[in-house]
């Protein structure tokens, strides 16, 4: 499965209204792929839908892209939206699929751009870290590397709380099972947003 997380840029007032669009969107009879979840920025770069959808076949997600650049109304909701940002992503194939249901309802987006060729030990790094941090890593929803653009990451985690969120880090950290070895020596930059469901989400 191949994924695609479209960043949606609003005014702050109006991110219900784009919300009722990107469902409208997804839910077309033309539509194609999988919706995992849209979710609100709380903390970070506010006025933002962030939309997670999946794709069994890479022409579906071709397909929807093209559906909404050759659309003057994309996503249902053109006439608020500021900006929008559609990437294509690849999962880390040792983890397991999405698991959808309640997760939790507090939700870390995180990207890490990575220095060339930083892939590779990357990936290595998080495959034999998920096993020995399962308490903290059973929180991650998915981790994708880009398919187009610049090197990077994002990964996807569910929590009931920033505390619990605080708290987990910590214990995984203190018990030196976290961060993957040689993962932060690849990133160049990081970035990390904190997001809320919006609308009836498969992740809730």
């Amino acid at each position: 499965m191949l994924y695609e997380l479209a960043t949606i840029s609003c005014p702050l007032l109006a991110v219900g209204r784009a919300a009722e669009g990107v469902y409208d969107w997804v839910n077309d009879a033309e539509a194609k792929g999988e919706l995992f979840g849209c979710w609100r920025t709380e903390i970070g770069t506010l006025g933002r839908l962030i939309v997670l959808r999946g794709f069994e076949a890479p022409e579906d997600m071709t397909a929807e892209r093209r559906r909404a650049l050759l659309s003057d109304n994309p996503f249902n909701a053109g006439s608020v939206v500021t900006a929008l940002d559609m990437d294509s992503y690849a999962p880390f194939p040792f983890l397991p699929p999405i698991r959808t249901g309640d997760r939790g309802g507090v939700y870390e987006f995180r990207t890490y751009h990575l220095k060339p060729g930083g892939l590779p030990p990357t990936l290595a790094g998080w495959e034999a870290a998920i096993a020995p941090a399962r308490e903290y890593t059973e929180h991650l929803v998915a981790n994708m590397y880009a398919l187009d653009g610049a090197p990077r990451i994002t990964h996807v985690w569910a929590f009931t709380s920033l505390k619990e969120r605080a708290e987990l880090r910590s214990r995984a950290y203190g018990a030196g099972v976290w961060p993957p070895k040689g993962g932060p020596e690849q990133i160049a930059e990081a970035t990390s947003t904190i997001a809320l469901p919006q609308g009836p989400s498969p992740l809730a």
